[in-house]
């Protein structure tokens, strides 16, 4: 089916034909609301959607099964050789946002912030109980990710751990099980794409009232689910922690952050690289806004609350 799909019908146009996109599924909040705009603007283009971990996406790109796909990684220049070496046209990669990593935590729970060595400590196993992190009721430190291979557990490997090994962990089959594992178990913290913790997202309007909102130039104050607790994030050299809303990802005050990007191995004309087009233009990343992720091309407005 994917050899099937990624082949380009007589038709196939930017804006017109059908193409597959590999998508790393941390980001699926944001790029099926960026599918759902597009064929609502082009009635004749059709992008079937594979959210997968982040290799499996990239794989698929190396053996042919795709023209398109979204992950936390750029291909390495190995990878770009290979392509060349096959004779697919030369692969083009933009940035296309920088997501958070959100820590999110129990409504119950009465810490409200944690440092980078804190949370390594936590992981790593040597701080099991959350009375060792502060004074606190409740008991066990239970942590929860998607699945060993997400590219959530890749980037706390790398820039949280920095070599330490993991303690005893949990993991559940995606995202959506982390929130909600965490929202029922008051000892559990939980890593998440930002994304899934933007309250906008639980309430979805009609697409005549989206495009009509997402053509305005204003834009709307983002907040996160009262659901669950998210929790503020500082450096081990600073005082100051910040919660991953847009204004602290752009300014680098929030310190759990990553860059999101979209890559194609089609030439202009092609479906592949309408849809590239229109993830970096402005009703794109204006999607991207409003979904709580900073877009790489649209900077925020910070509006001080007292």
């Amino acid at each position: 089916m994917f050899a099937a799909t990624s082949c380009h019908t007589p038709t196939d146009s930017s804006t017109s034909g059908l193409v597959t996109l590999m998508c790393d599924q941390t980001f699926e909040n944001i790029i099926q609301q960026e599918i759902d705009v597009f064929e609502y603007t082009y009635p004749n283009a059709s992008i079937i959607p594979y959210y997968i971990d982040a290799h499996s996406a990239i794989d698929s790109m190396l053996d042919g099964n795709t023209s398109l796909i979204v992950t936390a990684q750029e291909l390495t220049q190995e990878q770009r050789d290979y392509l060349q070496s096959k004779n697919r046209f030369p692969s083009r990669t933009q940035r296309i946002a920088v997501d958070a990593i959100a820590v999110i935590v129990n409504k119950d729970n009465d810490i409200d912030e944690l440092s980078v060595s804190e949370l390594r400590d936590i992981l790593s196993g040597k701080t099991p109980r959350w009375s060792d992190v502060f004074p606190s009721k409740l008991d066990s430190i239970r942590v929860i990710f998607d699945h060993p291979g997400s590219s959530i557990v890749k980037y706390v490997s790398d820039s949280i751990m920095k070599g330490e090994k993991f303690g005893k962990v949990y993991s559940v089959d995606s995202l959506q099980q982390v929130f909600s594992e965490v929202e029922r178990r008051r000892n559990a913290i939980g890593f998440i794409g930002v994304s899934w913790i933007t309250a906008d997202l639980s309430n979805p309007t009609d697409m005549a009232q989206r495009m009509a909102e997402l053509n305005k130039n204003d834009t709307a104050a983002i907040d996160f689910t009262s659901r669950i607790k998210v929790m503020s994030i500082r450096r081990d050299d600073e005082i100051e922690a910040f919660k991953p809303y847009q204004a602290y990802i752009y300014d680098g005050s929030y310190p759990l952050f990553r860059s999101v990007y979209v890559t194609t191995t089609e030439p202009n004309g092609s479906l592949s690289h309408g849809f590239y087009s229109f993830l970096t233009g402005f009703i794109g990343q204006k999607i991207i806004l409003n979904t709580g992720v900073m877009p790489a091309y649209v900077q925020p407005r910070v509006v001080s609350l007292n």
